[in-house]
């Protein structure tokens, strides 16, 4: 009995480290801070809305050993990371190389799994291997060209061209002119057009239907499948203008009925977490899965190894569960031992986002009136603090997620909260969930 209680205490005094800065990283550090294990939060680099929940720690999470000295220092138990690039890089393998830190749980996959999103070549393969559904495809570097060509002119419009490396969400192309698709890709390859990213392009055929996100979070073996999601990328009202990282979203989406959820289990979620296995890759983190709806059949049009954002910020504030817990589960491979529920109200979120983004934006403009904000959660993601100042420092500002019964309901709420938020040139779309309603 003594030795049980020992444990009990020990557990509540876990001390954990998030690694980012956006609004997904706010979502993380709000959602664990809510749970009785946890003892102290740090956040790296953080924002200022994570610096009023937690310790931020201003350091780069690629530089794995600022990493490692904040952990050492701070008696960090485990580690979140947020967003994709210190996974690519391989934090994970980092901890695991390192005598002093391979006992700490790190969330998020190593290198080889973080691939699946680092290479669109490597996940494409990835899905035809294990017969996961995607849209047709085929690769190709600059020696191979001209086949690049030939097989351009087996497609019918739209062309889609991916770079295969990581170019921070733009190294995708959509073309409805095949000459225009021929002289891009000699563009990508040729002239490195995104860099080291595009030495190898991706050319797949067009995936008709409507998109969606489903989120799974696994330990390897067993897996949770957290809320579907769908986010809007452009800049404009009704879809228009150039892409961002993301003006909002909405969760559940209406028409992943269970039925459509079923299936995606089924043909989706089931072989790729078997696929992983059966390659040898211990997955532990989560996996994004971009999904097209095309007329009730699904088709992977991407995984990311890691949450999105700004669907993080409706996908956590609707599981009611511990996240703490959940993720003690990926970190001991017990995650099926594990209680999981979902709040079936809807939840929405609309960023607000820098004047001129996601072209050339300011910085450090002053914002004010979150204080008053009642009816709504506001995540931040690109603010900072400066003499005591909440001001911005990204593009992509703050989220505010309200909860309805309805998608209108908790609209109205997120679009009347923002009405007491005020910065210089503060822009954001009105028509979020336009397409759903």
């Amino acid at each position: 009995f003594k030795i049980y209680l020992h444990q009990q205490h020990n557990n509540t005094q876990m001390n954990i480290l998030i690694l980012g800065s956006g609004g997904r990283e706010h979502a993380f550090a709000l959602k664990l801070s809510q749970s009785n294990k946890i003892n102290q939060l740090f956040v790296a680099p953080g924002n200022a809305g994570t610096h009023q929940i937690a310790k931020n720690i201003a350091i780069d999470p690629t530089d794995f050993i600022a990493v490692k000295e904040t952990v050492l220092a701070n008696d960090i138990q485990m580690v979140v990371v947020g967003p994709e690039a210190p996974l690519v890089a391989g934090v994970h393998d980092f901890f695991l190389a390192d005598n002093e830190l391979k006992n700490i749980p790190v969330i998020g996959p190593k290198k080889d799994g973080a691939l699946l999103e680092g290479s669109k070549d490597f996940s494409k393969q990835f899905m035809q291997k294990h017969g996961v559904p995607t849209a047709r495809y085929q690769s190709f570097t600059k020696e191979t060209l001209e086949e690049g060509f030939a097989f351009l002119e087996t497609l019918a419009p739209p062309f889609v061209l991916k770079a295969d490396g990581l170019a921070a969400g733009k190294g995708v192309l959509i073309l409805n002119s095949l000459q225009e698709a021929k002289i891009e890709l000699e563009e990508m390859v040729s002239n490195k057009k995104f860099g080291e990213a595009s030495t190898t392009v991706v050319i797949e055929e067009f995936l008709k239907g409507i998109e969606l996100s489903v989120f799974v979070l696994t330990d390897g073996k067993n897996y949770k499948i957290l809320p579907s999601a769908k986010d809007y990328k452009r800049i404009g009202e009704g879809d228009t203008g150039l892409n961002t990282g993301g003006m909002g979203a909405i969760s559940p989406v209406p028409f992943a009925d269970d039925a459509f959820l079923d299936k995606v289990e089924e043909l989706v979620v089931k072989p790729t977490i078997s696929g992983l296995q059966k390659d040898g890759i211990d997955y532990r983190g989560f996996i994004f899965i971009g999904l097209m709806n095309d007329n009730g059949n699904p088709s992977v049009v991407e995984y990311n190894v890691r949450m999105g954002d700004p669907e993080t910020e409706v996908v956590l504030p609707r599981i009611a569960s511990d996240l703490f817990d959940l993720f003690e589960g990926v970190a001991h491979q017990n995650l099926d031992q594990k209680s999981f529920q979902v709040t079936p109200k809807t939840a929405t979120t609309v960023m607000l986002v820098a004047g001129g983004y996601p072209e050339a934006y300011e910085k450090h403009k002053e914002i004010t009136g979150i204080e008053n904000v009642t009816e709504s959660t506001v995540f931040h993601a690109g603010t900072t603090t400066k003499e005591n100042k909440v001001v911005s420092n990204g593009g992509r500002v703050m989220a505010v997620t309200s909860f309805g019964d309805t998608i209108e309901e908790a609209l109205k709420k997120s679009y009347k909260s923002i009405d007491l938020i005020h910065f210089d040139k503060m822009n954001y779309r009105k028509d979020i969930g336009f397409d759903l309603t």
